[in-house]
């Protein structure tokens, strides 16, 4: 079974997508199940993971109602607020929801620090116990503080959305590719091969650039922690579902079956616990 481990539904509203630049004005508009499912359909992708874009309690009821109502989003990586006082009955409450398979935290306007304060950790702390996991979702100049996460919490499931977020333009920088391998050594840890196209300057992505970062990526985490995510609809404002979908099987393309078989399905239905 191939899965697609992060995709986004929305709603759009201008203020509460208003993270979506002029440049990726394609964008600015809904995004929901039936427009994504011929698209899987079409490049034979049998599942997705669908993972939240805001923080909000009322977007995870949303996107949990998706998830019943279409067999194809095979699970939910919600949001709740993990520094709250009532974070383990909220996540107690999402979690008797068997979609629920995770939470993130997106971290747009703070600084990795927010990933070390007590009440955010604590938060975390409540994940493993009901075998939730963790979506880190982190700019590259904040991979040191998720190092610090990961390694506090080493019977915690996490993964790292976008590697990182490493502006993609030439050569791998020596301080995320450091980050990188740090957290490469850490077997809770695994790593989403996902919105590359969008993070290169000016949304002009190259293969070979790209190709460098999946290098460093697969090198550090091997093909048992990795997996293919398209961050669909995201991707649309620098290429489609398809070319990225391509530039991921062309990179692995002498790999061996086995190994495809994981990066591009059963890791992330490992590490999800996707039915």
């Amino acid at each position: 079974m191939r899965i697609d481990s992060h995709q986004h539904f929305w709603k759009y509203d201008p203020a509460i997508h208003s993270w979506i630049p002029d440049e990726m004005s394609v964008l600015r508009k809904d995004f929901q199940p039936q427009d994504l499912q011929p698209v899987l359909k079409k490049n034979d992708i049998s599942g997705c993971v669908l993972v939240q874009a805001e923080q909000s309690e009322t977007e995870t009821v949303r996107l949990l109602k998706w998830a019943k109502a279409h067999s194809f989003i095979k699970g939910v990586v919600g949001w709740i607020d993990l520094e709250s006082s009532d974070a383990g009955s909220r996540l107690k409450y999402f979690s008797k929801n068997s979609f629920f398979k995770g939470v993130r935290h997106t971290v747009w306007d703070e600084k990795g620090e927010f990933m070390t304060n007590p009440d955010f950790q604590r938060g975390v702390g409540l994940l493993a116990h009901l075998g939730l996991t963790f979506d880190i979702l982190v700019f590259d100049y904040q991979l040191a503080a998720a190092v610090d996460l990961v390694k506090a919490f080493p019977r915690q499931k996490f993964v790292l959305d976008h590697l990182g977020k490493p502006e993609i333009n030439g050569a791998p920088g020596e301080d995320w590719a450091n980050n990188i391998a740090q957290l490469g050594e850490c077997p809770n840890v695994w790593c989403k091969l996902s919105g590359l196209v969008t993070a290169a300057p000016g949304l002009q992505w190259q293969a070979e650039d790209v190709s460098s970062y999946l290098q460093v990526v697969t090198h550090a985490f091997g093909p048992h922690r990795i997996m293919f995510g398209s961050d669909w609809p995201v991707c649309l404002s620098a290429a489609s579902f398809e070319e990225v979908l391509h530039l991921a099987e062309e990179f692995f393309k002498n790999f061996s079956k086995e190994e495809k078989d994981k990066i591009f399905g059963s890791n992330a239905i490992e590490f999800y616990n996707l039915k």
